[in-house]
């Protein structure tokens, strides 16, 4: 009879310890980085022929580096500095900001984009890595003109 209840105990306290070991490595093996983190700032609403600065941030939490090009669209045509291309290396530690200063005649839907694309020169010592997931990453926001 005390074996049985001393089997009962043990059982009683590895099911608590299985419960414990799952709950725990469950919650350490997720991995909660984001690739990328984009920010827009820029004016909601503008007046014709007027002058807008669009300013991106662009953050990553992954441990390495990136390179990054990062560049507009829209739905109207933009002329000037709106076309604007810029290659970076993008660093965990070190968030990169991007400006474009355009005129818009009428509203229009601008998408900010950054690729991650493989290109030398750009990260000290060509040390950079792709995403697995997805290598292009966007923001919607539309400008009003009136």
């Amino acid at each position: 009879m005390y074996s049985l209840q001393l089997l009962w105990r043990a059982s009683h306290a590895a099911l608590l310890l299985l419960v414990c070991l799952f709950l725990g490595t469950n919650k350490a093996q997720e991995d909660t980085r984001q690739v990328m983190i984009m920010d827009v700032d820029m004016p909601q609403v503008t007046r014709a022929n007027e002058e807008v600065t669009l300013k991106l941030v662009v953050k990553t939490e992954l441990r390495e580096c990136m390179v990054i090009k990062t560049y507009l669209i829209s739905n109207n045509a933009v002329d000037g500095p709106f076309n604007y291309q810029f290659t970076a290396c993008l660093c965990d530690n070190y968030p990169r900001t991007f400006y474009w200063d355009f005129q818009a005649n009428s509203t229009v839907i601008i998408a900010a984009v950054v690729d991650v694309v493989r290109q030398l020169g750009i990260c000290p010592n060509n040390k950079a890595v792709m995403p697995i997931e997805a290598n292009r990453f966007h923001v919607f926001r539309t400008l009003f003109v009136h």
